[in-house]
């Protein structure tokens, strides 16, 4: 009998099944794809030599993660940390630029730029204790208090209709509400607050970095310390019933909560299951480029992430849209123009794409199991800011919600997060527990971004539900 089998390879897989054969137990991977990597593959998607991340592509959480660190996956990997964290163009040919220096992002926003270093300073003076507060669950005590106030006071204000007061002028709400939109929620929101404020402070500390040559980087450098140890990773190996792994005496899932339902499930834990909320779906497209994106402001040509979205207003018209069931773009859409989070790592790596060529990632958000083709949707508002982006396009590829579902079966309806990310969600995801990587089924624990303390690439959902599992199913002590 094997001692540990874990279902996917994402991140959370991997750094669960780390952990597992640190302890010296022998540990399995199933992975239902040809590769590994869950979102953090990376692939010739459209030419050769043109090398896209097939989800994921920048790390704002990668770099601030403490189990990252000690993993000591930080020092294996070759990180790309540039001057720009993200930028966000507005109409007039002007932008807001998040540089990596706090000052200088002030200094650039004007008149709002003190507004800006005090949402974000006191926030970065305490980054270790908000990164604890934010990096688990809400049902406990918070180990710095003063971190978790300061936190959650201006998630308060941003999160709520306040969020106007803090600013006179329309680039820094613009700025900070593109990272806002990361979450794909309600504008105003607690939760999308909580997470723009979050994603705001780690660009102006640790740097929104990412690997060089991709993020498969990520999933390789853990899938290598896996097989040191002793650990195996079998590939093209779907897992439809709990019942395929009983031979082990601990499985970790990173998955989506539905494989549980296979199991013989305590009717209160199953209904709480049913309950559980995924959210919107993302359409995706990747552009090979025969040069850099000409966007009319020279300093967004530096950003490897662009929130391209026009004014706060733009953009929560056309997120709470989206929420209702519309389709951007569609006749009778309140928004005129979509929220796209665009991606252009190539500017900060060429080992991306042939000399003097580049590559783009770019998504929306659409309603859940949407089959649109954003191709001509995003290159058109791309164009909005960079005019004469068609001419340099040499192929594209597009990914509808329902493909990227298809493609990876977690991600259901296209929601590449795992759970809509709402205040009840927050609390119970999946579950209200102060244990929620726990199930009821003996020895099965979730360990998937449906689990505290939510999506982004950190590892520490893995993590948490692996010291679970070792103390529970083996005795064993994990310390600090």
């Amino acid at each position: 009998m094997i001692d540990v089998t874990v279902v996917g390879s994402g991140p959370n897989g991997l750094v669960a099944a780390v952990v597992a054969a640190r302890a010296g137990l022998s540990v399995r991977v199933l992975e239902a794809a040809p590769t590994i990597g869950g979102g953090v593959r990376t692939a010739e998607l459209t030419l050769p030599g043109f090398r896209h991340d097939v989800c994921s592509a920048v790390h704002p959480a990668a770099l601030a993660s403490p189990v990252f660190r000690k993993l000591g996956l930080l020092d294996r990997i070759d990180w790309i940390v540039p001057e720009v964290s993200y930028a966000h163009p507005l109409d007039g040919g002007r932008a807001g630029v998040a540089w990596r220096d706090l000052d200088r992002t002030v200094d650039a926003l004007g008149a709002d730029g003190p507004a800006w270093r005090r949402l974000i300073a006191p926030l970065l003076a305490r980054q270790r204790g908000v990164g604890s507060f934010t990096g688990s669950q809400l049902l406990r005590v918070p180990r710095d208090p003063i971190a978790a106030f300061r936190f959650g006071l201006r998630s308060l204000e941003q999160g709520t209709p306040l969020w106007n007061l803090r600013f006179d002028g329309d680039v820094a709400p613009a700025l900070f509400t593109g990272v806002v939109a990361h979450a794909a929620g309600g504008m105003p929101s607690l939760p999308s607050a909580g997470a723009g404020l979050l994603l705001a402070m780690h660009a102006h500390g640790a740097g929104w970095g990412f690997p060089a040559g991709g993020s498969q980087a990520i999933a390789d450098a853990l899938a290598d310390e896996l097989r040191t140890l002793g650990g195996e990773i079998v590939t093209d190996a779907p897992v439809s019933s709990l019942s395929e792994v009983a031979d082990s005496r601990a499985v970790l899932l990173d998955t989506a909560p539905e494989l549980l339902f296979t199991a013989d499930l305590p009717t209160r834990y199953a209904r709480a299951l049913r309950r559980y909320r995924y959210g919107s779906g993302v359409a995706k497209v990747d552009f090979a480029l025969d040069g850099p994106v000409p966007w009319s402001d020279p300093d967004v040509r530096l950003a490897p992430t662009v929130h391209v979205g026009g004014s706060r207003a733009e953009m929560s018209t056309a997120e709470n849209a989206v929420r209702r069931g519309f389709q951007p773009g569609a006749a009778g859409a309140p928004a005129r123009h979509p929220y796209v989070l665009v991606t252009q790592p190539s500017v900060a790596d060429p080992t991306r794409a042939p000399a003097g060529k580049h590559v783009l990632w770019a998504y929306t958000h659409v309603p859940a199991g949407s089959t649109l083709d954003a191709t001509e949707l995003i290159t058109a508002e791309i164009e909005r800011f960079a005019p004469g982006f068609r001419d340099v396009v040499l192929a594209s590829v597009s990914s509808s919600a329902t493909e990227i579902a298809a493609h990876n079966p977690n991600y259901l309806g296209g929601d590449i997060y795992a759970g809509e990310l709402t205040m009840a969600q927050l609390v119970k995801r999946p579950v209200v527990s102060t244990a929620p990587w726990r199930t009821p089924v003996p020895g099965v624990y979730l360990c998937s971004s449906a689990t505290p303390p939510g999506p982004a690439v950190h590892g520490m959902n893995g993590w948490w539900a692996a010291r679970l599992a070792l103390r529970e199913r083996f005795g064993i002590g994990t310390g600090g």
